[in-house]
């Protein structure tokens, strides 16, 4: 499988040829390129970079190339160890790091792994900074330290603490309410980081009864790892069979997240943000009394989220904008109308009274704050809020495919409609909407459908399949 090389980082299949996979040699060439281009830009101090992974097997092998390379380098590092995507985010802006690594390929399959970089703000890199972070790697152009001059080695796992805290001090998260009400959770970790993460987060916030399904941390994923319906069917029953209030699952690297419903329904990853914007705009007046005119009233997700949130958005006299996928540019979008709550339809929240980043800890403990207020039952709480069907789909990207000439011949196909064309094309219908994109994270083409009705989205999703394979043939 070729690497995949983004803002967000480089990922790819272990094994195989460099170049083509991520490989050792891969491995160790951009991570010299990341050092080289932070290094860059703090020229003047010892810089600092904070260290994370999730249990994918192939962890402690990347852990170990990335750290030696930039202790070459000269520079410092703060080792997580085991630690979410977000954790990382938050402990470079506590440490006041020059920039981080989390090693994890996030929602892909077992035999993938990743360098996901992120900046001094603990933010994604913009599209220009990456492509120079890239262009350093590929042209192999640094000197390391002398032997006097090396990086200095920390491991420092308790810093995971600091997280907690800060989601514990955040106005809406109501503890002493979700404490009150003595919820059961079944909580499905994957295996992976979140299976230390959530129990830890939800002990402090005064749940007992969690009932720990898929927590140990081994790498050997328990099912497919994006947080989608068809992938849950053993937390459901565990909800279920365990007389649970709710369930909770979230990715390897938990920055997205998935509930499920006291009566063992999976609740669509979509509704994640949409769920947690309601409480969020309900409480609109308590967070501008503490931050006055720093936040308003606003909402971002990307193209390929449900229509729902902007329904909510208007339900309390707010608005609602979309950006391209990616979290760079919700955040981005976020920032230019600073919206008080945003992120994305895969389950990612991002609640910048936190920080700037898709935070699966936050969006519990935001979620378990609303549920516990709005005194229902699971399943009675999420049927309040617009309900939609999505479908998504997908189909493999070739190198012979014309990318850019299938989608403009869409846009003239259907240039009587709503167009949106910031990433990929969307058009829009008044019960319906369609989504044809590129991924960032695999050789594919996806294509999103969602309408008032799941024969509908199902219709429009096959249609215009069918209308990219057409066009491929």
């Amino acid at each position: 499988m070729p690497l995949n090389k983004s803002i967000s980082g480089i990922r790819g299949t272990i094994g195989g040829a460099p170049g083509n996979n991520l490989t050792p040699l891969d491995i160790i060439k951009f991570s010299a390129g990341y050092g080289n281009f932070v290094k860059k830009n703090f020229p003047n101090i010892k810089v600092k970079i904070i260290i994370g992974r999730d249990s994918r097997l192939s962890g402690e092998m990347l852990k170990n190339l990335v750290v030696g390379t930039l202790i070459g380098q000269g520079i410092d590092i703060i080792d997580l160890g085991l630690a979410s995507t977000p954790t990382v985010e938050m402990t470079v802006i506590g440490q006041k790091a020059q920039g981080g690594i989390i090693l994890s390929a996030s929602h892909n399959p077992q035999g993938w792994n990743a360098l996901k970089l992120i900046d001094s703000h603990g933010e994604f890199f913009s599209p220009e900074e990456g492509k120079e972070i890239l262009a350093l790697a590929a042209a192999e152009d640094w000197e390391f330290a002398t032997e006097d001059k090396l990086g200095v080695y920390v491991s420092n796992p308790s810093l995971f603490g600091n997280h907690i805290k800060e989601i514990l001090n955040l106005p809406l998260v109501d503890k002493n309410f979700i404490a009150a009400k003595n919820f059961k959770v079944v909580v499905d970790g994957i295996n992976s980081v979140g299976g230390l993460a959530v129990p830890e987060l939800l002990r402090n916030l005064g749940i007992t009864e969690i009932i720990e399904l898929n927590c140990v941390p081994s790498g050997l994923f328990a099912h497919k790892p994006e947080p989608l319906i068809e992938n849950l069917a053993q937390i459901g029953v565990a909800v279920k069979e365990n007389k649970a209030d709710l369930g909770i699952v979230v990715d390897p690297d938990v920055d997205r997240l998935a509930f499920v419903a006291e009566t063992g329904e999976v609740i669509s990853e979509e509704y994640t943000i949409v769920a947690i914007a309601d409480y969020v705009l309900k409480n609109f007046a308590a967070i501008d009394k503490i931050s006055p005119g720093k936040y308003q009233k606003t909402t971002v997700t990307n193209l390929s989220s449900s229509r729902a949130l902007k329904d909510v958005a208007e339900k309390y006299q707010g608005t609602y904008e979309p950006s391209a996928v990616g979290e760079f540019n919700v955040v981005k979008k976020m920032k230019e109308i600073k919206s008080v709550i945003g992120g994305e339809g895969n389950g990612g929240v991002v609640y910048p009274q936190s920080h700037y980043g898709r935070d699966a800890l936050v969006g519990i403990a935001l979620f378990l704050s609303a549920l516990a207020q709005a005194d229902k039952k699971m399943s009675e709480f999420m049927k309040s809020f617009p309900e939609y069907f999505m479908v998504k789909d997908k189909v493999e990207l070739t190198p012979a495919i014309d990318l850019l000439g299938l989608l403009n011949q869409i846009k003239d196909d259907f240039r009587a409609e709503k167009i949106t064309d910031i990433d990929g094309v969307r058009i829009d219908w008044a019960d319906s909407w369609v989504h044809l994109r590129a991924s960032n994270t695999e050789p594919v083409i996806r294509v999103y459908a969602e309408a008032k009705t799941p024969s509908l989205a199902q219709a429009k999703a096959a249609e215009f399949k069918d209308k990219i394979l057409a066009y491929i043939k």
